[in-house]
C-alpha cells in the first residue's frame, strides 16, 4: 500500500505514472481518493494522475491530532515533493477544492492550474455550522449514525444506485475521525476576500441538482477567480459529479489540461 510519510502523517495516495503533466485530487469529506476511479482511468496515461487520502479520512495514517485545510495544503505540497512533482494542476471536489484553493494561495508557484468541482471560496454561515457541530457529536449514537449516513448519501451522491461502497465505509469511520474531519470544515476561514490573489487558469463543475453546496457557490467561486477559464454545470449532478457523472467532466476537463500543457 502506496504510503509516504509526510507531516507526521503516513499519507496514502496513488500514482498513475507516466511523463505526462500532473494533476493531484483531493476528495470531498467522509469520501477518500476512490471516488475518482473514473478520471483515473480516463486521463491516463496523456497525464499523469495523483490521488491522495486526506487526515482522518481513507487509508491515510492519521495521527489523531486536530487539523485544518492548511494542513492539509502542506500535506499536498509535501505529497508533490516526496514524487518530485515541481508543478502541477491541484484540484479537489468540495473539501478537496477547499484545499486546493489552499495550495493556490500559499504556493502558487507550484500550481499549473485549478480543477475545482462542487466548492467554494466561502466559509459556511453560523446556521449551517451549528447544524454540522449537532451531526458531529451524534455520530456514533445508536440509530443516528445510519439516519447521518442516509442523509448524506442523498447529499452527495444522489440516485441510490452510486450508494454501494460508501455507505458500508462511513459507518466504519470512527467518532474521532468524523469529528476530526468535520471540525476541520466547520472551522475553515473565508477566503473569499482572498480569491483575486490566485491568478492561474482555473475550471470550475458544478452539479445542478446539488443540494449540500448550491450551484451558486460554485457560479460565485467561478466568477472571483481572475484566471477563471470556464464553469461547467452538470445538469442533474448532486455533490459528487466525479463518480456520478464522468462523463460530463472529461471533455471538458481533458482540454482545459492540455491547455496548460500546451
Amino acid at each position: 500500500m502506496p504510503i509516504a510519510d509526510l507531516n507526521q502523517q503516513g499519507i496514502y495516495f496513488e500514482d498513475s505514472g507516466g511523463t505526462g503533466p500532473a494533476l493531484i485530487l483531493g476528495h470531498g469529506f467522509l469520501m477518500d481518493s476512490r471516488m475518482f476511479d473514473a478520471q483515473v482511468q480516463a486521463l491516463a496515461p496523456e497525464f499523469r494522475i495523483v490521488r491522495w487520502d486526506a487526515r482522518g479520512l481513507g487509508r491515510t495514517r492519521w495521527d489523531g491530532q486536530p487539523f485544518t485545510l492548511y494542513d492539509s495544503a502542506a500535506d499536498c505540497i509535501a505529497l508533490l515533493d516526496h514524487l518530485g512533482i515541481q508543478r502541477a494542476a491541484v484540484g479537489g471536489l468540495s473539501q478537496g477544492g477547499y484545499c486546493a484553493l489552499r495550495v493556490a494561495l500559499r504556493s502558487p508557484e507550484r500550481v499549473r492550474g485549478l480543477v475545482l468541482i462542487s466548492t467554494s471560496g466561502r466559509a459556511d454561515g453560523e446556521s449551517f455550522r451549528t447544524a454540522a457541530r449537532q451531526v458531529r457529536d451524534l455520530w456514533g449514537t445508536p440509530g443516528a449514525t445510519e439516519n447521518i449516513v442516509q442523509l448524506y448519501a442523498g447529499a452527495i451522491l444522489g440516485d441510490p444506485r452510486f450508494h454501494s461502497p460508501w455507505l458500508d465505509r462511513w459507518r466504519q469511520t470512527p467518532k474521532g475521525h468524523f469529528a476530526a474531519a468535520m471540525n476541520n470544515l466547520i472551522d475553515r476561514d473565508d477566503i473569499e476576500p482572498r480569491l483575486g490573489e490566485i491568478r492561474c487558469p482555473a475550471i470550475v463543475f458544478h452539479g445542478v441538482a446539488d443540494t449540500a453546496l448550491p450551484v451558486a457557490e460554485g457560479q460565485a467561486l467561478f466568477d472571483a477567480l481572475p484566471g477563471r477559464s470556464r464553469f461547467v454545470s452538470i445538469p442533474g449532478a448532486a455533490h459528487a459529479p466525479t463518480l456520478t457523472h464522468p462523463e460530463a467532466i472529461y471533455p471538458p476537463l481533458v482540454e482545459f489540461l492540455r491547455g496548460l500543457a500546451s
